[in-house]
């Protein structure tokens, strides 16, 4: 069983999609674990984008990330990661296929309306980024039983 981070980007929260999104991840079958709506300051996307710091478009993503709040979600399954990338599509909309997430809602690589991390110790990072460990809940549900 794995857990990951998912962020559901600004422009999600300004198109209303927020609902679509979620459902999509739990009728694969996925749980929330946990789920929060916050408003990012510089400090803590400096430190989730550390890898764009230096690139000329960072002040661009840093003011997109501060738009609207997020809504950021801890979310576990049996391979996890790599099921929420593939439901995530490819960070460029117009790349990513029909039936993904991005390939669906995802209008410009600028406003790809999902954050997914991308490795078991980026998940862990991030989770700790986003969520204290009280905030993440365990918890069966009638489908677990099944599975």
């Amino acid at each position: 069983m794995e857990t990951t981070l998912i962020l559901l980007k600004p422009d999600t929260v300004e198109r209303g999609l927020i609902g679509q999104v979620i459902a999509r991840i739990e009728q694969k079958g996925l749980k929330i674990n946990g789920l929060k709506m916050i408003q990012l300051d510089d400090a803590i996307i400096a430190e989730h984008y550390d890898f764009l710091a230096d690139k000329p478009f960072f002040p661009g993503i840093q003011a997109y990330m501060k738009r609207t709040p997020i809504v950021a979600l801890a979310v576990s399954g049996e391979n996890a990661i790599a099921t929420v990338r593939v439901l995530t599509g490819a960070t460029n909309p117009q790349e990513a296929l029909p039936g993904s997430i991005r390939g669906d809602f995802g209008l410009t690589i600028e406003g790809n309306i999902i954050h997914a991390s991308d490795s078991a110790e980026t998940a862990e990072k991030e989770l700790q980024r986003f969520f204290r460990w009280q905030d993440v809940f365990e918890y069966s549900r009638g489908i677990d039983w099944i599975l």
